[in-house]
């Protein structure tokens, strides 16, 4: 009997152990921080007429605008913030600029930096749709891409791009020189500064990179210099995928709020999820999909904190707002 008391004795410590340690490493036992958002507005449907879309891949907002990567329908659209169509560009057969699967999308200095999935490009509009320079190219060399899914910009032009393929961020000046990466090409990794399918890229006003390492189901984070500073998402960031809070599976976007707080598409647990830029879990809200399919795909954040998303399975527009 004293033995068994004796195992049970370790048992209990064991799991006591495990459960602090999933704690410690942004695992499951993590309780809410602040209340979920609501969903405040909506528009979408499947098609391929003005407002409908064929499997939304990305989104970016100004302060009267709302600009959608289209995917399947190789456009981007742009709304009013009530979903009213304003125009549409990138199509196949507007000739220069036509968009192969424009994924995450990102505004800067009155320029839409667009990345194309399928012809490994990035390709820079103004907000009103002219084309103005093309960066990159099909290949695994220095600044060349092999289906990039999104990208950082920086005041003075510099890009960071997760080259998803290729396994690896790229520091691109302005004109696409390269600079360095991160990641070794074309080899996937679960150590800092490492990736497997790397899907989007985002700065903080300080300067902070935030990249969210997709099927690494994890989020790394470098400072302006370029060193790694932390990673989460499960035990330890080491690329387990599971339901948990902190937890992600498939990381597909990400975007830093006003006040610095960092909000993660996680696309398979059809949720968004909300952090402290240090990582520390707040909140998480998303929709159930009305259609085969996953829903939280892409993510951005107006000047307000409002939060906007595209619902993949049900190719729509979503807007959240902090419950109040």
């Amino acid at each position: 009997m004293k033995s068994v008391g004796k195992w049970l004795g370790y048992t209990v410590l064991f799991l006591l152990a495990l459960i602090a340690l999933l704690v410690w490493a942004g695992g499951g036992i993590n309780w809410s921080q602040e209340p979920p958002y609501s969903l405040v507005h909506t528009w979408g449907e499947k098609g391929s007429g003005p407002g409908q879309f064929n499997d939304p891949t990305g989104i970016a907002v100004t302060d009267t605008e709302v600009f959608v990567s289209d995917a399947r329908n190789g456009r981007i659209q742009v709304f009013d913030h009530e979903g009213t169509f304003r125009r549409a560009f990138g199509s196949p057969g507007d000739g220069i600029g036509e968009l192969g699967r424009p994924m995450n999308l990102t505004i800067q200095g009155k320029k839409l930096y667009v990345p194309e999935y399928m012809n490994d490009r990035i390709q820079v509009f103004s907000l009103a749709g002219e084309l103005l320079e093309i960066i990159g190219g099909p290949g695994n060399g220095p600044g060349q891409f092999n289906a990039p899914g999104g990208v950082a910009v920086a005041d003075n032009g510099d890009l960071f791009v997760a080259d998803f393929y290729n396994h690896r961020v790229q520091h691109l000046r302005a004109d696409g020189s390269f600079v360095r990466q991160w990641g070794t090409t074309g080899e996937t990794g679960k150590g800092a500064g490492e990736y497997t399918y790397p899907t989007d890229v985002t700065f903080a006003d300080n300067g902070t990179v935030y990249v969210a390492d997709g099927y690494g189901n994890r989020v790394q984070v470098f400072d302006a210099g370029g060193d790694f500073l932390h990673k989460w998402g499960g035990p330890f960031a080491l690329g387990l995928y599971g339901p948990f809070k902190g937890w992600f599976t498939t990381a597909t976007s990400i975007a830093v709020g006003p006040e610095g707080n960092v909000v993660v598409a996680d696309f398979y647990n059809d949720r968004i999820q909300k952090f402290t830029a240090d990582g520390a879990y707040l909140t998480a809200f998303g929709s159930e999909s009305e259609n085969p399919g996953h829903t939280a795909m892409a993510v951005a954040i107006e000047s307000n904190g409002t939060v906007w998303s595209v619902n993949f399975a049900d190719n729509r527009v979503e807007k959240w707002e902090p419950v109040k």
